[in-house]
């Protein structure tokens, strides 16, 4: 944005006021890039904050993206996947729960290991792989269970990847972009595509694309092109759920070859160094966007939360 001298402003959702009474004109489009994970980064409050002051924004008839339904269901995990559900695609069997004392019965039924995720997470926080319930019952007893900061839970399946590897595909305006198979050991739940640094034939990524602690994580990534009817039921998910921009990730259940669809990312960090990955910059397609959101006659000035 700034190379193409386009005007913005930086709003932090995580000290900020808004006055009903005042205008909010002076925006014509606001860019909502907060994330759910913000709480790792002492943001808590920018998190429930950001949902009253989308609401208010388009209430007010200010454009967004990645407004305030796209980020109802990328601060619920349960909806994702009841949207999910909805939309008749398959997903990892799951139960969801409020209390503590409702995880072993969430948990029958349930092939292990399972996982306990936050329902509102990200960056893999808040998941605890179990690989038995026992050690579940263990950890319910020590009371070591986070559920993190709306107290709700999803017990689900842990799916081992099929080629040790999950895809995700990133969209724009509803539609495919770009996907990438992200090679993982299992182990770690923190996936950001922006945190890799190394591709599949271990030709290490440009470092300033990279977040500085990228190497210790031992992920690998290559550019991947789904079949169509995987790309029709991201596009499907995503225009369901309002998302602007965003990536939804699947993986291939290797007990069985089903492709599940597990997560709902309505704040796309772009693979780093994608022009090496996947052979073009994602941020120009995003400001493409941007400016075609805005209509160049109406423009005053753009604004991105974070």
């Amino acid at each position: 944005m700034e190379k193409r001298g386009l005007p913005f402003e930086r709003i932090d959702a995580v000290n900020h006021l808004f006055d009903f009474t005042e205008s909010v004109k002076k925006f014509s489009l606001v860019f909502n890039r907060m994330s759910p994970s913000a709480y790792l980064r002492n943001g808590t409050q920018g998190i429930f904050y950001t949902q009253s002051y989308l609401k208010y924004l388009e209430d007010s008839g200010v454009k967004t993206i990645n407004g305030f339904k796209a980020f109802s269901y990328e601060t619920s995990k349960a909806s994702q996947l009841s949207l999910i559900n909805k939309l008749g695609y398959k997903y990892p069997k799951t139960k969801v729960v409020n209390h503590s004392s409702q995880l072993v019965r969430a948990s029958q039924g349930l092939r292990f290991p399972i996982v306990v995720k936050a329902n509102i997470g990200g960056s893999g926080a808040g998941i605890v792989k179990y690989s038995s319930a026992s050690s579940l019952t263990e950890d319910i007893m020590q009371n070591q269970i986070d559920f993190g900061i709306d107290h709700t839970a999803l017990v689900q399946e842990y799916i081992p990847a099929r080629g040790g590897y999950i895809t995700r595909v990133e969209t724009l305006g509803g539609k495919f972009l770009y996907a990438i198979r992200v090679y993982t050991s299992g182990e770690s739940f923190n996936l950001c595509p922006a945190d890799i640094c190394q591709t599949k034939d271990g030709k290490e990524l440009v470092r300033n694309a990279c977040a500085l602690d990228a190497p210790k994580t031992g992920l690998q990534v290559e550019a991947y092109i789904p079949p169509p009817e995987i790309i029709k039921a991201v596009e499907d998910i995503v225009q369901s759920a309002g998302i602007d921009v965003g990536g939804i990730e699947y993986i291939i259940d290797d007990r069985d070859g089903e492709i599940l669809y597990y997560d709902v990312n309505a704040l796309s960090n772009f693979v780093a160094d994608a022009v090496n990955v996947i052979g073009f910059n994602p941020h120009e397609k995003l400001v493409d966007f941007i400016e075609e959101k805005i209509h160049s006659k109406e423009f005053l000035q753009v604004a991105h939360t974070f």
